[in-house]
């Protein structure tokens, strides 16, 4: 008589094993460098040549003006850098590899950047800087050596148990964090992503009027809360978690432009975004996406489209709100100055990079129907 098969026992690093390969290391550290190149560049204009070699910062004296302040910050933001490279590049043979490799590539970033600030009037070339990048990216290289296969780890079960199999899942979360990334922008009409005239240099087409300002800040809110609610529904892979997940994250973009006013600008300006415009617009927005996660996925994208690219159109006819525009007069960005500049980019062309990935779903999802 043959033996009946034993049933397979996971052991724990089995069960521990990702179920699919990730690559939002991979998207994260792209990202994060564009991000950084903007951020150095910014505001990218008023190009000249000096007339003096672009390495001259090399050799040049200990700056004359510093801070603790701007060494802590310039040291810190190539950390999650070298971190994100290093787990990028962990396929490299070898445990040093990868930080090692990671430490050369923001050093030579910085470098670059550095070197293409000599051309920017309103930017300063400085060997210090360099240093405090190089030390922020081998300092993330070296943390990727000892938390990084733990943190991978982790984003894989955590994409396993919460996140949707879906084509370019990874992609999605980094536009979900960018998104999250736009709302530290306190100028920026709540949720109003897709505004393209700073950019283009257009003058809004609508005068300023409280009612009609009203009405479109109420309908830019309402599409773009349908339309991210939406694309985050299409990540999760708990149906039943949806409501519950949802809320945090719209409590979450809440809280995040609540702080960012209050820090950026004034305590006092910190719920200027609660406007009767903006009220009534995540009540209804609130609504209309509760009865459209009724629906079927491929209707559920098809909106979420079409919210994202009415929500992009209503904020490029949207006239700016003097009574904001008085709050912000008086905010002395100083060392926010790029940040800010990379927050506003951020929001700017974020519906542009969200439409082609719900296009790409949209076309998955008639596939597999089909």
């Amino acid at each position: 008589m043959p033996s009946t098969p034993k049933p397979t026992v996971l052991s724990a690093a089995d069960n521990r094993a990702p179920p699919r390969p990730t690559l939002l290391p991979h998207f994260l550290a792209l990202s994060y460098t564009a991000l950084i190149v903007y951020a150095s560049l910014h505001p990218l204009t008023g190009w000249r040549d000096p007339g003096i070699s672009p390495f001259y910062f090399l050799d040049a004296a200990w700056p004359r003006y510093w801070t603790v302040f701007d060494l802590a910050i310039n040291t810190l933001a190539y950390l999650p850098l070298g971190f994100l490279l290093a787990l990028t590049l962990h396929r490299l043979p070898g445990r040093w590899t990868p930080a090692f490799s990671a430490l050369l590539l923001g050093g030579l970033l910085s470098f670059c950047l550095e070197s293409l600030q000599t051309w920017l009037p309103s930017r300063v070339a400085s060997n210090l800087d360099l240093a405090c990048n190089t030390l922020g990216a081998g300092s993330g290289a070296l943390l990727s050596i000892w938390y990084g296969r733990r943190f991978f780890v982790r984003v894989a079960l955590l994409q396993r148990h919460l996140i949707a199999p879906i084509p370019f899942a990874d992609f999605g979360l980094v536009l979900i964090g960018l998104w999250l990334l736009t709302q530290l922008s306190p100028e920026t009409v709540l949720f109003g992503d897709g505004d393209l005239r700073h950019l283009l240099e257009i003058t809004p087409a609508v005068p300023y009027h409280a009612h009609s300002f009203f009405a479109l800040e109420t309908g830019i809110i309402v599409c773009n809360t349908m339309a991210i609610g939406l694309i985050a529904r299409a990540l999760l892979a708990n149906r039943s978690a949806t409501p519950i997940v949802l809320s945090v994250f719209f409590t979450l973009a809440l809280s995040i432009r609540t702080l960012a006013a209050a820090v950026l600008v004034n305590p006092l300006n910190a719920f200027a975004w609660l406007t009767p415009g903006a009220t009534y617009g995540l009540l209804i927005g609130g609504v209309l996406l509760s009865l459209i996660l009724l629906l079927p996925s491929s209707i559920r994208i098809a909106l979420a489209g079409l919210a994202l690219m009415c929500g992009a159109v209503l904020v490029n006819i949207t006239p700016p709100n003097p009574y904001s525009a008085a709050a912000l007069a008086a905010w002395r960005q100083g060392h926010f100055l790029n940040f800010n500049g990379l927050t506003r980019l951020t929001a700017s062309v974020w519906p542009f990079l969200a439409l082609p990935y719900l296009t790409l779903l949209a076309r998955r999802i008639e596939s597999n129907q089909g």
